[in-house]
Parts: structure tokens; sequence; C-alpha cells
């Protein structure tokens, strides 16, 4: 790729539209779950729905890591922050993630020291600049930000920094898309597999999905042209009757990942028994832990943690948005209660959240927008 415009070709994108309608079987409808946060918001900032015939709907899958992390564990992440002597540290969109008694904002306002960061690499330096102080990494995100945890890990243990430790809330996509096809209130005709959790994992853990779910996976890129590119390589599989995983990303996936991330995924971290999702409940080997060997290193260790389950709140439908059963606008707060200025479900707060990309694009109800359009 030279330029992004190349992916962004309007005239492209009609072609392909033009091909995907072709594909269409009279009478029937076709449900796709875009399994990415990130293709959630190409989607809607481009308007790539209004390519689409209308028998075919995009719902948004469990690939936000911000969005599924439960109350109870930012309520711990605070707790931790509260201790005597702890800085801790964080990527830009946990800090407006609400617990059971407000946001990283809120508890810094009434006393805490949470900072953001841009990698856990700046919070091993803050650990290095400051002796006196206990640096904590609240470590988020799928198989995708694991590697530069656990390389940051692996720095710190060769290093001895023993002021340093990392709360790890690491989860992984493949039991949740195993939930996901799991729920009864939900069909889905295939999936697009996530761009950015693939470059790691590579493509073949996603064969169970077409080989015991009869369902086509197709592994996309970010641009509006991927994603029409992979949902025309998913109907092309429907209409010859074919479920296989393909690789639209190939310019950047490998269809085995990347061995020298998984390798020090593996050296540092191990499935956890079980973890809470929001929305989605418990998941056994759904997230990943600290190994003993680095157990000096694990803040869960080094600090005693609530761990108390914390409801979401009731107005809150993020559950349902999350497994695709309700599209955004179908929320009874969204818009109203709940903005990006006052969220009161994570959906709306990250960058990569359904709620968030609706609200930011106007995409409120995808008939009337239509209806607009058209006018």
């Amino acid at each position: 790729m030279r330029f992004v415009d190349e992916f962004r070709d309007a005239s492209t994108a009609r072609a392909l539209a033009a091909k995907i309608s072709k594909l269409c079987e009279p009478g029937r409808h076709y449900k796709f779950m875009e399994v990415c946060g990130g293709h959630t918001h190409t989607i809607y900032k481009h308007g790539l729905e209004d390519y689409l015939p209308d028998n075919i709907t995009l719902v948004h899958g469990p690939g936000c890591p911000v969005c599924v992390i439960p109350m109870g564990r930012v309520d711990d992440a605070i707790h931790i922050a509260r201790q005597p002597g702890v800085l801790m540290t964080s990527f830009g969109d946990m800090m407006r993630v609400p617990g059971s008694d407000g946001n990283f904002f809120d508890s810094n306002a009434a006393g805490t020291n949470i900072r953001m960061v841009y990698s856990p690499l700046d919070s091993l330096k803050i650990a290095r600049q400051h002796p006196d102080l206990h640096v904590v990494f609240m470590a988020i995100g799928f198989e995708t930000t694991a590697p530069s945890t656990a390389m940051t890990v692996l720095r710190a243990a060769e290093e001895g920094i023993d002021n340093f430790s990392v709360f790890c809330n690491h989860v992984t996509i493949i039991p949740a898309i195993k939930a996901i096809l799991d729920s009864p209130d939900l069909r889905l005709d295939g999936f697009l597999g996530p761009g950015h959790v693939s470059t790691v994992i590579g493509c073949r853990p996603y064969e169970f999905i077409a080989r015991d779910h009869g369902k086509p996976v197709v592994v996309a890129g970010f641009e509006p042209l991927d994603i029409l590119q992979s949902i025309y390589l998913l109907m092309r599989q429907l209409r010859q009757g074919r479920a296989e995983v393909e690789n639209q990303y190939a310019r950047v996936v490998p269809w085995d990942g990347n061995p020298v991330a998984l390798r020090a995924i593996n050296a540092v971290m191990e499935p956890r028994p079980y973890f809470e999702w929001r929305g989605l409940g418990f998941i056994s080997h759904s997230a990943m832990r600290m190994r003993d060997r680095y157990a000096g290193l694990d803040a869960e260790r080094r600090f005693d943690l609530p761990g108390v389950r914390v409801a979401d709140p009731k107005a809150c439908q993020c559950g349902e948005v999350l497994k695709g059963v309700l599209k955004p606008w179908e929320c009874k707060v969204f818009g109203t209660a709940c903005t990006p200025e006052t969220p009161i479900g994570t959906c709306m707060v990250s960058p990569e959240g359904a709620c968030a990309a609706y609200y930011n694009f106007g995409r409120f109800d995808r008939r009337r927008v239509r209806e607009v359009s058209r006018a």
C-alpha cells in the first residue's frame, strides 16, 4: 500500500457493493459479525452499511478489550492505586471506564496517582526514575497488546527492577467467539475476523468456526475497501456452499501468526481457569495471568484485592450490544443519559466501542439514515 486513498476509493466501493448484491439470494437475510471494534468504527465512520443491500446486517462482537472489562476489575485497580506509595499507569482509553464508584479520573481527584502512558515500557521507565514508588501497569487488551506487556515483564526481570508490577487483564479472543457461537439468541452467517489480533495469533485458530459450526470467516483489514471485500468473500463462500477461513488482510496477517510474539506471551503468561466478561459472564480460559516464575512482578499477588463482582447499572445494555443482540441505538439510555461525556457503560467510553462509534458518526438508526440519504 502506497497511499491510504487506494483503500477508500468510492468507485471501487460501489463496484464491490454491486458484486455483493448479485450474490444475495432472494428472500434470504444475512447477518455477519465484525468481531473487532476497529471494524465497527470504520463501518460507521465511512457509512459502509449504506453500500450494502437491506438484507445484509452487520452486528458487533466483543472485540473491544476495554468494553468487556467488568466493573469489579476497575474497582480492584483503584484499590491498588489507593495503597501507600503506589503509582498506577494505564492506557488512555481505560481512564474513563466506570467502576462502581467512579473512574480513574475520579479516583485521582480523590487523591490517587494514576497516570496515562502509551506503552508498558513507559511504566518501566517511570519505575526506574522513581525507586521510592511502586509502579503498577494496568495491562489490558487481547493478544494484540499482550506481547508488549510480556516483553516489558521480561526486561524488568532481567534488570532486577523490583518496584514494578503488572495488573494483568489480558483477554483472549477464541473463547469469546466460542461463547458467541454457543449463544442461543443470536444467529450468524459468518464472521469478519479481527485484523489486529490475527497479526499475533494468525488465522489457523479460527478454523474450528468453519469446521465445527459451518460458518465462514474472513480475517479483514481496517480500511473501507478491506471490509467491503471481506463481506464479498463471505457472500461468495455462502453462495458456493463453502465454510472456510480466508485471509483478506494478508498484507499484514501471516497465516500462522507471529512466533516471536507468541513465544513471549507463553513465557510470561498462562491461561486463567475462568474470567468474567461484561455481558458474557464467566468464560473459561478466556484471559491470561502471570506465571509463577514472575510472581514478584504480579500486582495481583503483591496486593490483597477485594475481587468483588459488581453488577452493571440496570439502565446499561452494553452486554446485549457486545453480543450483537442489540444495536446501540436500541439501548434505552443511548444518546440521552449515556453519551461520551457522561458514559454509563464501557461501549460509550472506548475508542473502539460500538456505542461511541454510533454516537460520534451519527448512526442512530440505520433506517432513518437511509431515508435521509435518499431524500
